[in-house]
């Protein structure tokens, strides 16, 4: 299984591979964006950046992002696609750009009334609707097409970055290649180091 490919800088179509699975959603322990904030850190190698997770709006996405974190999954992995003024990705691959195991798809909640603007922070999933498991983007512009009932279903916004955007700003700017099959992979990895709850 690889990543879907969804808009390209020049014709702002490009296509961005998303994937993500999911695990059951137990919600246990997530929290909305109230007096209880879901608040995950990402410590990368080039500084840390966190979210806040809105597990109102995307339980679901919530549930499956913090399963995750909690497994240490994302421990060690690197931002594998990053595509200036468009997003970053991650989640799913380690320096070597081989694929980490993930649990079950779940369910896409993209019509969940949050937008893929500026970021926030989103599920990467394949041309399948419901085939998101771990790997997650962080958008860089306002992506609108990205949006439910745009060019379709859409991807299901989750979070936001509320420290730390600017680390996101310095990864867009790191210098990317091809590696393998893979497009748009920063030349020197850029490695999630650890991804803890607060």
């Amino acid at each position: 299984m690889f990543f879907t490919r969804f808009f390209q800088p020049s014709a702002w179509w490009m296509t961005l591979g998303l994937l993500l699975v999911v695990t059951s959603p137990t919600m246990a322990g997530a929290q909305g964006k109230g007096a209880n904030p879901v608040i995950v850190k990402l410590s990368t190698s080039m500084g840390d950046i966190k979210l806040q997770l809105d597990a109102e709006k995307a339980p679901i996405s919530t549930e499956n992002f913090l399963s995750y974190v909690k497994k240490g999954h994302y421990d060690g992995t690197i931002f594998h696609r990053v595509i200036p003024g468009f997003m970053v990705q991650g989640g799913g691959m380690d320096a070597n750009m081989k694929e980490k195991s993930t649990d079950a798809p779940i369910k896409n909640e993209a019509d969940n009334g949050l937008v893929n603007k500026r970021g926030s922070v989103a599920m990467a999933r394949t041309q399948v609707v419901d085939s998101a498991t771990s790997q997650f983007f962080i958008n860089v512009n306002n992506n609108d097409f990205l949006n439910h009932g745009g060019r379709d279903f859409g991807y299901a916004v989750f979070g936001e970055v509320i420290e730390g955007m600017d680390v996101v700003d310095q990864i867009t700017a790191q210098p990317t290649g091809n590696k393998g099959y893979h497009q748009d992979v920063p030349t020197t990895p850029i490695t999630i180091n650890s991804a803890t709850q607060e």
